[in-house]
């Protein structure tokens, strides 16, 4: 069993930090909680409630944020809640204890879209199913993806992508999507409804671990540069991306060659139209931004 970790991450509001975990929380909807007597059926809410300064507390499926009162600033105390949010689900502490109609079993929908690859489509749900993109391209990856390794036994699966709330799926040409698509989505609907694990704890584990031994190999963090072009990803390229069922991932910068490159994943890996988003897109914008530090930008796939 993987254990909890926190992570402080500040809000466009100076009042509220989100304190956000690496594993799911909760599977329900979110919660609001202004004081603790609304608090009763979240012990960890309650706890939180113990600190003087804190005014609200919001928990999601995979984060807590917190409103505090002016009487304290986060720098002096952000540190120590996050330990203690930490310890609290590290020790099997209940987030928020589930009312008789949540215990029931909770309606999804899944509706399929396609992409600008004809080879993949994208299978969107109500409900987020992971907290990091991941990606399989057989089933032996899949050992520890229980949904992924499930769509494997389709004869037809050729690769599976999952991100926030959707799963991108790359099939192989002896199947239409015509043929083949709702008897994926009505799969995919009835697994999730079912409350069935879509990803194991081995997983996060073997993604934590393969991180650090990353960290060890690599132990030089990104120059100057390199942060503008994640930030660029990140705030203007990724989310056009993940719309079309597919990631963009940094991978380096050569300051003499001005050379960018990254790896593209699910929906956008061997996507026809890929080559020309890259050059007429994202290079494009990369070339603008950086002012000159960038004139070229190779895609790897993922």
């Amino acid at each position: 069993m993987s254990e909890f970790t926190i992570s402080i991450q500040p809000t466009t509001k100076p009042t509220i930090v989100k304190f956000e975990a690496n594993k799911f929380l909760t599977q329900h909807e979110s919660f609001e909680f202004h004081n603790i007597e609304e608090a009763a059926r979240s012990p960890l809410a309650q706890q939180l409630f113990h600190l003087p300064f804190v005014k609200t507390v919001y928990i999601a499926q995979n984060f807590v944020a917190l409103e505090k009162y002016n009487i304290v600033h986060w720098k002096d105390v952000q540190q120590e809640i996050a330990d203690t949010i930490q310890d609290f689900l590290n020790k099997g502490g209940v987030v928020v204890i589930p009312s008789e109609k949540e215990n029931k079993k909770v309606p999804v929908t899944v509706y399929a879209e396609s992409t600008p690859n004809p080879t993949v489509m994208k299978f969107v749900a109500n409900k987020k199913l992971v907290l990091q993109s991941v990606e399989f391209k057989n089933i032996d990856e899949a050992k520890n993806a229980p949904l992924a390794k499930a769509l494997f036994h389709f004869p037809f699966v050729k690769e599976v992508f999952m991100d926030d709330n959707y799963i991108s799926i790359s099939k192989y040409d002896i199947a239409e999507w015509g043929e083949i698509t709702s008897e994926l989505r009505e799969f995919i609907r009835e697994y999730l409804e079912q409350g069935k694990e879509v990803i194991t704890d081995d997983h996060v584990n073997s993604s934590s671990a393969a991180a650090s031994e990353k960290v060890e190999i690599q132990p030089v963090q990104l120059d100057d540069t390199s942060q503008e072009i994640v930030a660029i990803l990140d705030e203007y390229i990724k989310p056009a991306v993940a719309s079309d069922g597919g990631n963009i991932q940094f991978e380096s910068y050569d300051a003499n060659e001005k050379l960018v490159k990254v790896i593209l994943q699910g929906a956008c890996s061997g996507c026809p139209s890929s080559t020309f988003t890259l050059k007429n897109g994202i290079e494009n914008m990369l070339k603008e931004m950086m002012q000159g530090r960038v004139e070229k930008v190779e895609a790897i796939n993922g």
